[in-house]
């Protein structure tokens, strides 16, 4: 049974690699592409909220490449350099799919609601996972379960964390798509499949990530179940 857990792993290992790779190519590719409105992803954003009702949040700059993000404790849309100057496809899609999780913010969206309030859980969980599962697995060979159980719990919660955001990430998607056709960012059909696109491959990160994180809670809950049987 390890055995087969150890397949998962280096299966799910591959193809993280794969959508890694995959995404960043797809990322550059619409980075080339230029958006035919000529706005940049900070305008796209500033547009996107404003047309939504939303004046209280504010578009920024930071550093980093694919560290773009929503804020919720400071309400703020916090855009990498090339996304924030970009006049792109890919620029446009990721600026409004940050915005997407905003607009989701102002109308209480259920989802986003419950990941919200579980991240002072999950951070503190993150936190002592690893260790305690190290711990937890060699007293184990002792007869003690205490830590290892403690560890599985944990690594549940953060598992639980990465599932409910998968329809977070979607809806936000789904909202920017929507938002860019209508608005008339994305003119062409081209535009629109480059920034559906974009935004699949980025939604694939989310997937591999939480099915990686299902495939390890399994295992060590395995080895728990094993030890007490």
């Amino acid at each position: 049974m390890i055995g087969f857990y150890w397949i998962l792993f280096i299966g799910i290992m591959v193809i993280s690699m794969i959508v890694q790779a995959r995404f960043k190519n797809r990322f550059k590719k619409y980075s080339e592409m230029a958006l035919s409105s000529g706005l940049t992803g900070a305008e796209v954003a500033e547009k996107m909220l404003q047309e939504n009702g939303i004046y209280d949040v504010q578009v920024t700059s930071i550093e980093g490449r694919l560290g773009d993000h929503y804020n919720p404790t400071n309400r703020t849309v916090n855009l990498s350099p090339e996304v924030y100057h970009g006049r792109s496809v890919a620029a446009a899609a990721v600026s409004s799919h940050e915005c997407g999780h905003a607009i989701q913010h102002a109308n209480a969206y259920s989802w986003l609601q419950f990941r919200s309030a579980m991240v002072p859980m999950v951070s503190f969980a993150s936190k002592i996972t690893t260790f305690v599962l190290m711990i937890g697995v060699f007293l184990a060979f002792s007869g003690n379960y205490i830590l290892l159980a403690i560890g599985v719990g944990a690594l549940a919660i953060t598992t639980v964390f990465s599932f409910i955001t998968l329809p977070v990430e979607f809806d936000a998607s789904k909202r920017a798509l929507a938002w860019l056709d209508t608005a008339g960012i994305t003119h062409s059909s081209q535009e629109h499949d480059g920034a559906k696109d974009a935004l699949k491959w980025a939604a694939m990160t989310y997937v591999v990530a939480a099915l990686s994180s299902l495939v390890t809670l399994l295992y060590y809950a395995s080895i728990l179940l094993g030890r007490r049987d």
